[in-house]
């Protein structure tokens, strides 16, 4: 589960080349915007990307804990099945088959406990990546209405601009706290 990259090199460049021949002051405001919330976006990106990886490792250790159980509850079975295999031709068991029966059964609860926490684990890193995923979008969002209020020379998409942004802040809080 990677974070999606965007490119907006080319985004940037274009803002950057409008500042320097720009007329209108604002227009430097744009490209530093542009600059900041690429930062952002790099930041946000780098950490949704580290608790989507976490949470990708701790379900397949769950799956291995899973798989382990499952190959208990099968041995389990077999010594079951072949205990009463056994008393139907009159034969008495192997002692040691007890043993191993309460072995696994204690292996197992012990084992779905485990898979349990690893599966929690990975849920916990998943809403932690979410709102980052969420905050990437804004930022790369902020970017580009940025670029089309230098392309257009409007103004008011700048402050659209600077909202988008600001709510990518809030999304950065958001997974990071949470």
């Amino acid at each position: 589960m990677g974070t999606p990259e965007v490119p907006l090199e080319n985004v940037h460049e274009t803002i950057e080349h409008h500042a320097h021949g720009a007329t209108e002051p604002w227009i430097l405001g744009v490209a530093l915007t542009a600059a900041i919330l690429a930062a952002l976006a790099s930041v946000t990106a780098l950490y949704a990307e580290h608790f989507a990886t976490e949470a990708t490792l701790e379900q397949i250790q769950a799956s291995n804990k899973w798989s382990q159980f499952q190959a208990n509850s099968i041995k389990e079975k077999v010594i079951l099945g072949n205990k009463k295999v056994l008393a139907k031709l009159g034969v008495e068991s192997d002692p040691e088959d007890d043993v191993k029966l309460a072995e696994y059964r204690e292996k197992k609860d012990e084992i779905m406990k485990e898979a349990e926490e690893k599966q929690e684990e990975s849920k916990k890193h998943l809403r932690e990546h979410v709102p980052l995923s969420r905050g990437l979008t804004m930022f790369q969002v902020g970017i580009a209405v940025g670029a089309i209020s230098v392309l257009t020379k409007r103004r008011e998409f700048w402050f659209v601009s600077l909202t988008f942004g600001a709510i990518g802040v809030g999304f950065l809080f958001w997974g990071l706290v949470a």
